[in-house]
């Protein structure tokens, strides 16, 4: 099938080259190294591999589902091969979702420039299409996946079956009517361009038809003063909307004969709803549009929970891949799980299971490089600490000399605050949160005394208030010997927790008379939605001076996900999710964090940072103010924010 695209598509040297082929290693591990025949088809969308030149190959992925394309040097795999292959041929593929990166090796650095210069030359191309374009484009990548022999067309019983993979549901007889009319060449057959409008007419949004008859007095056009009612009544574009009327006339419509008559067809309108122009998402919110200023309570911080994980929670794998996915989709919040290593090493990996394990350094060496390449607003690195004494010296040792200057170590200022800082303050600086053996008052006016105290007298004292609160620091039972063992904090890593100084949570009335605004508590979900449930308004005041974080159920070992906006009414800051597994509650966090300049933080509203507050989340309002909103829409197949009248 031809590119819906062709024509449009950018041409380059290196995507020329491309197209010719080139025989690459395809890298899955260090046993596992076989030459590939890697080529760019002829639609410039889809590549494909064969084991030799001239063989048949398979479509191997759409350039729509890459993410990014990074040099060898990125590449855990590939720099443990670094005797073998120089770094500077090699390069990884990066897809959206769970599937795992692809990692190849050219013949030479000029190759693998060829192939990582085009890869991100269409990889951008895809990014700056438009709704129409992209849905083209998802409805041609799913057409190549369904005509299983490659000859550019597909009977009903094969229509049928992809759209069963689709999620399409459909009445037989109704599908194969519009299959007929689809079928201009009338060979039983839809080829790629019949078969998007086959899907189109089986998929059309009557709601949409019924918004443009309300509008249009004759229901073919909607002349210019019936366009500004729609952008008025439904857009809410406001004073403005006659100019913008005839901008996006001129921009929209497809007929001369319609510019020059300044109408709109349903054609034109289904092509402004469908574009950037009809976004329902505010432009105005894009950029970093909120005050920056305001204590870091105050926010919405974007969370990962079990960061190192790329899969499940029982048997996943353990990436390095897992920080870099989530800080460059602007995490702010990241987890680490340490444990003791082999050689006097710390690793990370999720205790007690099958999930596989990764350095502790490298995680750390992962943060300093990635940490503020999408936002220069503060990182949290949420630490779980269930190392040894020595170990944890270790930890202390490769953060201080890692992050270097990124470390936050000290107070800002030197002195005692009396809030916490903010993002502003904290630019390009990575806080440690965990747990702390004294108060950040006596680490500024007793420090040389606290050392003192700490090799002598007071380290049984110590040991048993560490042992009171580390209860929260792993889900699962411990064995005695092990929880002795590991229960002396290191004073070198309690030095450097900060403002993020984590305590065990009691109840409000606890926290508010024993703990200080740099303390924060963890909630398990099931934890937190009973607190909503019977708690819900001193949880809000709670949250209006205190860091809280949500993380989710032990139970979800498939690392699925919660709806993040019940806590998100609660106020709560950091509610962590499995940033792995696409689906609807990922849809709606990062649909929260689009906004501000995606930069990780988001200001709560007014009556979420008051201390005050009476804002209940399970009764938001009083029953004789409630409303009914309903809303229809229909998600847009590739993940993106919907479009429409809204």
């Amino acid at each position: 099938m031809a590119s819906l695209l062709q024509g449009r598509l950018p041409i380059s040297q290196d995507v020329l080259l491309m197209q010719k082929g080139t025989m690459m290693r395809k890298v899955r591990s260090k046993n596992w190294k076989k030459l590939r025949y890697f080529r760019l088809q002829e639609d410039g969308m889809t590549i494909s591999h064969a084991r030799q030149v001239g063989a048949r190959a398979k479509a191997s992925f759409s350039i729509s589902d890459v993410e990014t394309v990074r040099n060898g040097h990125e590449s855990e795999l590939l720099r443990s091969l670094a005797e073998e292959f120089p770094l500077e041929q090699g390069f990884t593929i990066v897809f959206h979702g769970r599937r795992s990166n692809l990692d190849l090796v050219a013949n030479n650095v000029e190759e693998a420039q060829i192939w990582m210069k085009g890869l991100q030359l269409l990889v951008d191309f895809v990014t700056n299409m438009d709704q129409q374009e992209r849905l083209d484009q998802w409805l041609s990548d799913w057409f190549q996946r369904g005509d299983k022999n490659q000859d550019g067309r597909m009977s009903f019983h094969e229509v049928q079956r992809l759209l069963r993979l689709m999620n399409v549901e459909m009445e037989q007889e109704h599908a194969f009517q519009l299959f007929q009319a689809a079928d201009t060449s009338q060979s039983d057959t839809l080829e790629g361009q019949e078969f998007i409008e086959f899907y189109k007419a089986l998929t059309k949004r009557v709601e949409v038809l019924e918004l443009f008859g309300n509008f249009s007095a004759d229901g073919q056009k909607l002349t210019l003063l019936e366009f500004v009612d729609f952008l008025q009544e439904e857009q809410k574009e406001g004073d403005h909307a006659s100019d913008l009327a005839l901008e996006l006339i001129d921009r929209h419509e497809p007929s001369e004969s319609g510019k020059l008559r300044h109408v709109l067809s349903m054609d034109g309108f289904l092509s402004y709803l469908y574009s950037k122009d009809g976004d329902i998402f505010n432009p105005s919110c894009l950029p970093i549009y909120q005050d920056m200023t305001q204590p870091l309570n105050h926010y919405y911080i974007n969370s990962s929970h079990n960061t190192y994980l790329v899969g499940d929670q029982l048997c996943g794998q353990s990436s390095v891949e897992g920080y870099i996915r989530a800080l460059k989709r602007g995490c702010r919040c990241v987890e680490v799980d340490v444990w003791d290593g082999p050689s006097g090493e710390p690793v990370v990996y999720h205790g007690h299971t099958l999930t596989s394990r990764i350095l502790f350094k490298e995680v750390v060496a992962t943060l300093a490089q990635y940490a503020f390449q999408t936002s220069d607003y503060p990182v949290i690195l949420s630490l779980e600490n269930h190392c040894s004494w020595e170990q944890q010296e270790i930890i202390a040792h490769h953060l201080t000399e890692i992050l270097g200057d990124q470390l936050l170590s000290t107070t800002l200022d030197g002195q005692l605050p009396t809030q916490l800082p903010s993002p502003e303050e904290l630019q390009k600086k990575i806080l440690v949160k965990g747990k702390k053996l004294s108060t950040l008052e006596e680490d500024l006016e007793e420090e040389e005394e606290l050392e003192t105290e700490l090799e002598g007298e007071q380290e049984p004292e110590l040991e048993s208030q560490f042992e009171s609160e580390t209860q929260e620091l792993s889900p699962r039972s411990k064995d005695k010997n092990e929880k002795k063992s590991k229960a002396i904090l290191c004073p070198s890593l309690s030095a450097l927790v900060i403002y993020t100084k984590t305590v065990s949570f009691y109840n409000f009335t606890h926290s508010k008379e024993h703990y200080r605004f740099y303390e924060l508590s963890s909630f398990s979900e099931t934890k937190a939605k009973n607190l909503i449930k019977e708690t819900g308004n001193q949880f809000v005041q709670h949250n209006a001076w205190q860091l809280s974080r949500v993380y989710p159920s032990g139970l979800r070992t498939d690392s699925s996900n919660y709806n993040p906006q019940e806590f998100w009414n609660a106020g709560c800051q950091m509610v962590a999710m499995n940033v792995q597994t696409a689906g609807l509650e990922m849809d709606i966090y990062d649909g929260l964090f689009r906004q501000n300049g995606g930069c990780g933080y988001v200001l709560k509203p007014d009556f979420l940072r008051d201390t005050q507050s009476s804002f209940h989340p399970e009764r938001p309002i009083s029953p004789f103010k409630a409303q009914t909103l309903q809303i229809q829409f229909s998600p847009f197949p590739w993940g993106e924010s919907w479009n429409g009248a809204g």
